[in-house]
């Protein structure tokens, strides 16, 4: 059921849509899916599910304030320290990643996550199924779809060394320039 209803959904969102309030995300758990009608970086395919994510994180003894409105939302208008997927993308559409505040952050900078936020507004759309529990279902899913943009638990995927190597060469140009004020 999952696995059909992010593959395939009956909707797809794009982020006029998801950043209107009130918002058609629910604020509770659950895992999402994003489709892009333009491919990220040439050997990926358009119009395809290339990335999942749950929320929230599994929590054992606390309560989180995370849920699929509110990871939604960020991955929509955020930054890249705060969103792999934007870190991935920026990545792929060639952004430059900059070291910011002390240092240990890192993100494409005013101009670049505002670029980046263009992209996904144009490109991007996601789709959302809740559930209690989304981390039962975050290994199954990556298991038995093509996710080229997952890294956590896609070793398998013909994309992960290639994504992996392109962050890898991004995070490290960004070492070697000066901390961002941006």
């Amino acid at each position: 059921m999952y696995v059909a209803a992010l593959s395939s959904p009956d909707r797809l969102w794009s982020a006029n849509e998801i950043l209107i309030r009130p918002s058609p995300v629910p604020a509770v758990a659950g895992v999402y899916g994003w489709h892009f009608e333009k491919a990220p970086f040439r050997d990926l395919p358009a119009g395809h599910l290339l990335y999942v994510g749950i929320s929230p994180r599994y929590m054992a003894n606390r309560k989180s304030t995370q849920n699929l409105r509110t990871r939604v939302r960020y991955h929509f208008r955020g930054n890249a320290a705060g969103s792999t997927l934007r870190l991935t993308l920026g990545c792929l559409l060639g952004l430059e990643l900059r070291r910011v505040g002390s240092g240990k952050r890192m993100t494409f900078g005013k101009a670049g996550e505002a670029k980046l936020t263009r992209w996904m507004a144009e490109h991007a759309r996601v789709c959302w199924v809740e559930h209690p529990e989304p981390w039962t279902l975050e290994s199954d899913l990556i298991t038995r779809l093509d996710l080229p943009l997952n890294l956590d638990q896609n070793r398998h995927n013909g994309f992960h060394s290639r994504l992996t190597e392109i962050r890898a060469q991004a995070r490290q140009r960004a070492r070697e320039l000066a901390i961002s004020t941006q």
